[in-house]
């Protein structure tokens, strides 16, 4: 008996429902239904009645423009490590090294081998070699490095090379089509599409103390590898360098960022031109505004940068702009974030000028500018000089200072400026022993080192006090 009521309850509730749905779907207007999309051929999506251009889907020519000019970096360098076994049988400073293989990718910008990568790739490396798309392999001599935008220029010993023509980053709209081309994972000749996410982004993740960040955000996919790799439009054109990704994991998450092609091309050009990349700078430290800080300063619209303070040796001072000011644009090019900021007037050289309109207390003025280096000065700069690439001035050892110590030779640093040595922790008063385990006997000696060396130096040495101390310093 309990068995047939079980059975008449089904029965019932199954009715009940089958009336229900016949009801809701008489009686329910259409248009408030919820209907899940499907997809009834390979142009039609939900949301859209039209049927999509299958053309406009296909980047097999943005592909072949430009996977045979992205190659395949390879890196390889020592790591040095400290056995306190060892160190007990052969005495204190024994080292032991191990080689460390790195991977990533490059650009070729000219059919006469130059090649752009990030500066992260080749970053302390001793040996770098290109493998091409055709599977031919090259030793690359490294040009020079740009710490603060992540960029770095290689040349190979090649001619008639197929490289990726110059696009232009400043044209892209949030929404457009690109292409990643990389070695994700040694996966040579990858290519990924997406759309531009966004434009002029900011993460601070480019260790320097003058990092210039001003990323455009996509979501194609990057993965490890990638790194150095082009980001192409659709006609295959250059507008950026993969450079870093956003994830819990370490994989790809959605989110890719690239080194703008404008901010590439300046960089490359000064390299190969002055060995060095020219930096112009206003010499102002600046925010974003938000709501809280022009209600806090009382600056009215949410636009514009704002200046906090003003470098007394800068570019900024000289001309009259004041801590409070908030910058509206730069040559006619309005500026809303710190990052399109920094990336407009990271185009321009030393004693280049620039129009400034910015606002004060509610008035707009229009300012010349002629923009200086990190130096304060109008001057180019060059690699050649040896104390500024390390940012110290030096003086061999006297006697007594060595019989002291219980060292037989070394330079001493006698200044420390703003430089690769003071970024590492290195102080006033440190003298250098050994690069890369050679003794150092004079200024002469060790210029001769550090300029003959790529990628990086292991420097060794000793403290007044008598402390010994390690350095790993890129170049």
């Amino acid at each position: 008996m309990r068995a047939k009521n079980i059975v008449w309850t089904f029965v019932a509730a199954l009715a009940a429902s089958i009336i229900a749905v016949y009801a809701y779907s008489k009686f329910v207007p259409r248009e408030n239904r919820i209907v899940m999309a499907q997809i009834k051929n390979p142009y039609t999506y939900a949301g859209y009645e039209g049927k999509l251009n299958p053309g406009s889907l296909n980047f097999i020519n943005a592909a072949k423009n430009s996977v045979e000019a992205v190659v395949h970096v390879k890196t390889q360098s020592t790591r040095y490590s400290y056995n306190p076994i060892m160190e007990f049988f052969y005495g204190d400073g024994y080292q032991e090294s191990m080689p460390v293989v790195g991977f990533g990718s490059g650009v070729i910008i000219s059919a006469d081998g130059y090649i752009v990568t990030n500066n992260h790739v080749i970053d302390k490396s001793e040996q770098v070699y290109v493998t091409l798309n055709d599977k031919r392999e090259f030793e690359a001599k490294l040009v020079g490095t740009d710490p603060s935008t992540d960029l770095a220029l290689l040349k190979i010993k090649a001619e008639d090379l197929k490289f990726i023509t110059w696009g232009n980053s400043d044209s892209l709209q949030v929404g457009e089509w690109v292409l990643a081309v990389g070695n994700p994972f040694n996966l040579t000749s990858t290519v990924t599409a997406g759309i531009v996410s966004a434009k002029s982004k900011s993460l601070g993740i480019i260790q320097d103390q003058y990092r210039m960040e001003s990323f455009i955000q996509t979501d194609a996919a990057v993965n490890r590898g990638n790194s150095g790799g082009a980001l192409v439009d659709v006609n295959g054109n250059l507008v950026g360098i993969n450079t870093a990704i956003i994830s819990p994991s370490g994989g790809y998450a959605g989110i890719s960022f690239a080194v703008p092609s404008a901010i590439v091309k300046k960089v490359v050009l000064d390299l190969i031109e002055f060995g060095a990349v020219q930096r112009a700078i206003l010499g102002v430290s600046i925010q974003d505004i938000t709501a809280d800080l022009a209600e806090e300063k009382n600056l009215g619209e949410i636009e514009g940068v704002y200046i906090a303070d003003v470098r007394e040796d800068g570019a900024a001072k000289a001309a009259g702009i004041q801590a409070g000011d908030v910058i509206l644009s730069i040559d006619g090019v309005k500026v809303n974030s710190s990052g399109e900021l920094q990336e407009k007037v990271s185009r321009y050289r030393p004693n280049d000028k620039v129009s400034v309109i910015l606002k004060r207390e509610g008035e707009t003025k229009h300012i010349e500018v002629t923009l200086r280096n990190l130096q304060g000065k109008t001057e180019t700069v060059s690699n050649s000089s040896f104390d500024e690439v390390l940012g110290a001035k030096f003086e061999t050892v006297d006697k007594e200072e060595r019989e002291k110590l219980g060292i037989s030779y070394g330079v001493k640093i006698i200044e420390l400026k703003d430089g690769k040595l003071r970024a590492e922790g290195v102080k006033e008063g440190f003298i250098i022993t050994q690069i890369n385990n050679k003794p150092v006997y004079s200024i002469e000696e060790l210029e001769k080192i550090v300029k003959g060396t790529r990628g990086g130096v292991f420097i060794e040495g000793v403290y007044p006090n008598g402390v010994v101390q390690y350095y790993a310093i890129g170049l």
